[in-house]
């Protein structure tokens, strides 16, 4: 992968209108009709890794899930990874780059269920979906934990919660890049970094997130997991960039964590955009690298 300075990172954005869905109602109203008549491409790109195995499945929801395993060695547990993408955008090359990275240096198999989008899909079939993998992850391969970037970060952390009330189940460490954590776009904060944003925006935003919620409320913990009671969840690592509208509330995530006795390990990129540590530049590698050992640390207690 070519490495750029992160400082070309925002005007490069601007310049491919990145935000140009999350703008404006109507404009993320237009990409989701888009989405309904032409769904995108979710197949891993034709050139990965080669020290990866990838197979395909689908789950009883009819998901199809991929699994992405180390071609040497004899895995050790499993990353139910979630990927991002406005709860509207399907799974991009950078998605399956780091989920490839994790397999072959954590040595162990990575999860990717491509989760239905809106307008089919709502977020407690994404968390009940996820739940479910984890479950029978933990039966298949052993520990196991979760990680995910924007949507799915939001994702994620719903499961986690849900995990814990609903089966008992601590997830041993759940990595949340960049989390989508309040659906209701209301934190006072977000207008001040909002300027500084080149990929997100509240007007597409609260429009995906209406769609959604389903017949959830936008501050139910399955849609805005920031509203769930932390008590009891296993350790959590959160990247988030200052220059996102998302990072007012990664700081409120960060209080309530220290509130409930959860561990959490913050790290925050000053000057840095929206899931920067997928990002071809050189906080982004060592970001990915810093995620791969957090994992494989976890995966090995």
């Amino acid at each position: 992968m070519v490495t750029v300075p992160s400082s070309f990172i925002p005007p490069a954005l601007r310049a491919m209108r990145a935000n140009r869905i999350f703008v404006t109602a109507e404009a993320a109203r237009r990409r989701v009709r888009e989405r309904e008549l032409r769904p995108a491409s979710y197949g891993p790109p034709g050139r990965l890794r080669e020290d990866v195995r990838v197979d395909v499945w689908r789950t009883d929801l009819s998901w199809p899930v991929y699994t992405i395993s180390p071609l040497t060695g004899a895995p050790d547990g499993c990353v139910v990874y979630v990927h991002g993408g406005g709860w509207v955008n399907e799974i991009v090359s950078q998605h399956w780059q780091l989920a490839a990275q994790i397999a072959a240096e954590s040595g162990t198999t990575v999860i990717l269920p491509i989760y239905p989008l809106v307008p089919f899909g709502d977020a407690a079939e994404a968390a009940a979906g996820v739940v479910d993998l984890v479950r029978r992850s933990r039966e298949q391969f052993g520990t196991t934990c979760l990680a995910g970037d924007s949507a799915g970060g939001q994702i994620a952390l719903s499961a986690a919660l849900a995990l814990r009330d609903d089966h008992g189940i601590t997830v041993p460490r759940t990595v949340l890049i960049s989390p989508a954590l309040d659906l209701s776009w209301s934190n006072p904060r977000i207008p001040v970094v909002q300027p500084t944003d080149p990929w997100l925006a509240t007007p597409g935003g609260k429009v995906l997130a209406e769609l959604w919620r389903g017949d959830r409320d936008l501050l139910d913990p399955v849609v805005s997991p920031l509203f769930g009671d932390l008590a009891g969840l296993g350790p959590l690592t959160l990247y988030t960039g200052t220059r996102d509208v998302l990072n007012p509330d990664a700081h409120l995530l960060v209080e309530k964590a220290a509130a409930a006795g959860v561990a959490l390990d913050f790290r925050e990129g000053t000057g840095e955009v929206h899931v920067y540590p997928l990002l071809p530049t050189r906080t982004g590698r060592t970001a990915r690298a810093e995620i791969v050992r957090t994992l494989h640390t976890a995966l090995e207690q």
